[in-house]
């Protein structure tokens, strides 16, 4: 049973998602704006949003550990669920949404010519 402390890193880890997904989605954005063929766009635009995810997400769990290294109870709830919520995330976010592009790309031998981000 999650506490309230739970339930806010658990809304907490969604926030992060969200903001992963829309630095995936501009950087992609971008190279389809300055000429990129999809899969081109696609490819530099993981790459360019990785180390910003990378930068945030550490940055996070660090100041969760303090959290959870000197608060007590119900903070350490909070910090361990923000943790978990964060690794599940920055997994989800760089390898499997860019599995699901390349799978989009690659099915049935269609090639895309353009995408509606």
């Amino acid at each position: 049973m999650l506490t309230l402390p739970g339930i806010a890193g658990v809304i907490l880890t969604i926030g992060m998602a969200v903001d992963s997904n829309v630095l995936i989605f501009e950087r992609i954005r971008e190279e389809l704006r300055s000429g990129k063929a999809v899969p081109a766009a696609i490819d530099t635009g993981f790459s360019k949003a990785l180390l910003t995810i990378i930068d945030t997400h550490v940055t996070t769990i660090v100041s969760s550990l303090f959290l959870y290294v000197f608060g007590a109870g119900p903070i350490r709830g909070f910090a361990v669920t923000l943790v978990l919520g964060l690794l599940v995330n920055l997994f989800s976010a760089v390898y499997v949404s860019r599995t699901i592009f390349i799978w989009l790309l690659t099915r049935k031998g269609k090639r895309i010519e353009s995408l509606s981000i």
